[in-house]
């Protein structure tokens, strides 16, 4: 249980949901861990809360990661508040459900904004600012295999998060930094549970050999390892984590 032992992990958008509990698990295995969020103070603060008092080590740092100055300063407050990251967690993103003919130009601008610049801005961050034989892990989806109507906007984001974990492989490498993407399956937290009757959770639940939806333990326990020197002959990699769902 102590695998990142030492390690210095920054998780975007991990004030809730996957991110949080990706969040309590690496603290559960060692890690420090940097809490960002963009609006949700409180929630982050609890995440915080729970770490310390279970005996881990972590802080809660704002900032909107579409926004590159603020991605400069979440960068720089991690590394003067711990000397260094060694393991960046881009799992800040939104999800919206419209028909590509419906879909607005602010609905474009604000997906693409989060999901894609968000990612361009952390990475570029990390090129200068991750410690040597560090680990990036960016968030996909599972969404991008099975080609489900109204999830247009959303997967062309996505798939441009794989094909830049791909290219920043290459690109950082001679650092001994290896990157790597997951794609989650549906998952049950209470941003995507929202809203969904039985019924098509039920559905959702059939696409995966193990005919249930993930949790979001299932997913952090993946991140945990891909975050771990163990994993550190992958890189370049999409991995999905979706119980055999496509």
């Amino acid at each position: 249980m102590n695998s990142l032992n030492g390690k210095v992990i920054l998780i975007t958008g991990s004030s809730r949901g996957i991110g949080a509990e990706v969040a309590k698990v690496v603290a559960q295995n060692g890690a420090k861990v940097i809490i960002n969020y963009a609006g949700g103070k409180d929630a982050a603060e609890k995440v915080v809360a729970e770490i310390n008092a279970n005996g881990g080590e972590s802080i809660a740092i704002q900032a909107d990661v579409s926004v590159s100055s603020d991605v400069t300063r979440l960068f720089d407050q991690s590394i003067a508040h711990f000397g260094r990251i060694d393991v960046l967690i881009n799992n800040a993103g939104i999800m919206f459900n419209k028909l590509i003919k419906d879909t607005l130009d602010e609905d474009i601008d604000k997906i693409l904004n989060i999901n894609v610049k968000g990612v361009l801005y952390t990475l570029r961050e990390a090129a200068t600012k991750l410690a040597e034989n560090g680990s990036i892990i960016n968030f996909s989806t599972s969404v991008n295999r099975i080609m489900l109507p109204t999830y247009g906007a959303y997967v062309a984001s996505k798939a441009a998060v794989e094909q830049l974990t791909r290219v920043f492989a290459k690109e950082i490498g001679s650092r001994g930094i290896n990157v790597n993407s997951v794609s989650p399956g549906p998952t049950n937290t209470e941003l995507f549970m929202k809203g969904k009757s039985d019924e098509v959770v039920g559905h959702l639940a059939s696409f995966s050999a193990f005919n249930r939806i993930g949790e979001p333990e299932d997913i952090a326990r993946v991140v945990a390892f891909l975050a771990s020197d163990d994993a550190k002959w992958i890189s370049a990699q999409n991995i999905g984590i979706n119980g055999g769902m496509a």
